[in-house]
């Protein structure tokens, strides 16, 4: 990784970056590594002024850069070089600097493939169209039969689809009143929205029973355990929860910043404990 010598800033980009995991998670392994690297939040608002980011991320000291809601399609624009993956999706949660310019990965795509195993899906619901979304729809390639796309922006739902239906997907985009109808049929329910971050948040689908070969995908990651996550546990259906997803999108991180091998597993033994204390 080309990098200045000066290099040692890790930084999150979003519109409520300082409440992230994200630097609970990696300064501690950043710390046993003794690469005298640090990671740091950045608030940048959904109407922020990206091309003063863009600046800051170019400046001396810079490493890299994750980046989550909303700026995730920004970040994919914004690469001087980006992976086939991000030119797919269109969207982007890892910026590395590389000389004067900025090269785009989604390591998001790597955790969803990673943690789905490559199990097809006969028919997937998207709950939400954003860049978590996007990944899904990436990460499931052609080994999908059918995908319904709900989002409260019915463009953002319209994109999704038109981009579904440039890899030969057949998807439809639904309103919410009948993607909660649909979710009892599905054998994927993909909780791409913050719907579950606060306690009292109802399940995403609604709460129905689902199907007996059903995967949920939450996306959310809180101190306590969503009602989406709760509910299809209580119906026996594997899940797949916000924690696990950072895991291994962070995981994916360690070879493309460079770091000792060691730094994988350091990653998950330091999740486990911020998970246990949360």
């Amino acid at each position: 990784m080309e990098t200045s010598t000066e290099a040692f800033r890790l930084v999150l980009i979003g519109s409520a970056a300082s409440n992230a995991m994200s630097p609970g998670l990696w300064n501690p392994v950043l710390l046993k590594l003794g690469s005298g690297w640090t990671y740091e939040a950045w608030d940048v608002a959904p109407d922020g002024d990206l091309a003063v980011v863009r600046g800051r991320l170019l400046e001396p000291g810079i490493v890299a850069a994750n980046v989550t809601m909303p700026h995730k399609h920004w970040a994919a624009e914004t690469a001087d070089e980006a992976t086939d993956a991000v030119r797919r999706s269109g969207a982007c949660n890892l910026l590395v600097r590389r000389g004067s310019g900025l090269v785009g990965h989604n390591t998001d795509i790597t955790a969803v493939d990673v943690l789905l195993g490559g199990q097809f899906q006969r028919h997937a619901l998207l709950l939400g169209a954003g860049g978590a979304a996007r990944a899904v729809l990436v990460a499931l390639g052609g080994n999908v039969g059918t995908v319904s796309i709900t989002d409260r922006d019915p463009r953002a739902s319209e994109e999704l689809v038109d981009l579904a239906a440039s890899f030969g997907i057949d998807a439809r985009k639904v309103t919410w009143q009948q993607a909660q109808d649909l979710a009892r049929d599905v054998s994927l329910v993909v909780n791409a929205t913050p719907i579950g971050k606060d306690a009292s948040d109802r399940p995403a689908w609604g709460g129905d029973p689902l199907a007996p070969d059903a995967v949920l995908y939450d996306f959310v990651y809180a101190a306590h355990t969503t009602a989406s996550v709760a509910r299809a546990r209580g119906l026996g259906i594997r899940t797949v929860d916000g924690w696990d997803h950072l895991r291994e999108q962070a995981v994916a991180m360690v070879p493309l910043l460079g770091l000792d091998g060691q730094a994988g597993l350091l990653l998950q033994q330091t999740l486990e404990r911020l998970r246990a204390a949360s």
